[in-house]
């Protein structure tokens, strides 16, 4: 069941037609982008990680991580905040999540993997590139489309200030709290 009250808030802008997916930091939601007339995905923050970040900073480092174009980032449409729910939008892929590929048909073959690896580093290269450090790079967050590796949720990432100041923030914390998987989490995290 979708609260009433997001739907009522994207009303203007999305049809939101079910819950795909849930995690840590948000559900996800198969929508119709009504301006556009295309098939979406909207993340929306859960509640309680909305009211303890400041949503500027948020909105900030979202419009940062929408700037990445590379063929295995999942490009962010849009991002905003309406009646106090964050969200971003997303295209709708077309292909699975590598964990959802694991399950079911258990260890890929040496060529797929190491393609998908491939595809995964030069993402990864290419977001460090321009600021951007994932920081949640787990099976869940990788999708399989085409037979290409893109990366989801690049939005909950440490942007880091192109000026070099060496403050780091992340979308959805505060000081000094833990984002990610600890189990996939870089040493440095």
């Amino acid at each position: 069941m979708i609260d009433p009250r997001l739907s009522s808030a994207l009303a203007d802008r999305y049809r939101l037609e079910r819950e795909i997916g849930a995690g840590r930091m948000g559900t996800v939601y198969l929508a119709e982008d009504l301006r556009h007339r295309r098939t979406v995905t909207v993340k929306v923050l859960h509640p309680a990680l909305s009211a303890t970040l400041e949503h500027e900073r948020f909105l900030r480092e979202i419009t940062t991580t929408a700037g990445l174009r590379h063929p295995n980032i999942l490009p962010v449409y849009e991002s905003g905040e309406s009646a106090g729910f964050l969200f971003y939008v997303t295209p709708l892929v077309e292909g699975e999540r590598l964990r959802d590929r694991l399950t079911r048909v258990g260890p890929l073959p040496l060529d797929e993997a190491l393609r998908f690896a491939d595809d995964i580093a030069n993402a990864l290269s290419y977001a460090h590139g321009h600021g951007v450090m994932h920081r949640d790079i787990t099976p869940e967050n990788i999708f399989i489309e085409r037979g290409h590796a893109m990366m989801a949720d690049v939005g909950i990432a440490q942007a880091v200030d192109s000026a070099g100041d060496d403050t780091r923030t992340v979308a959805g914390t505060g000081v000094g709290m833990a984002v990610g998987a600890p189990t996939y989490m870089s040493p440095e995290q």
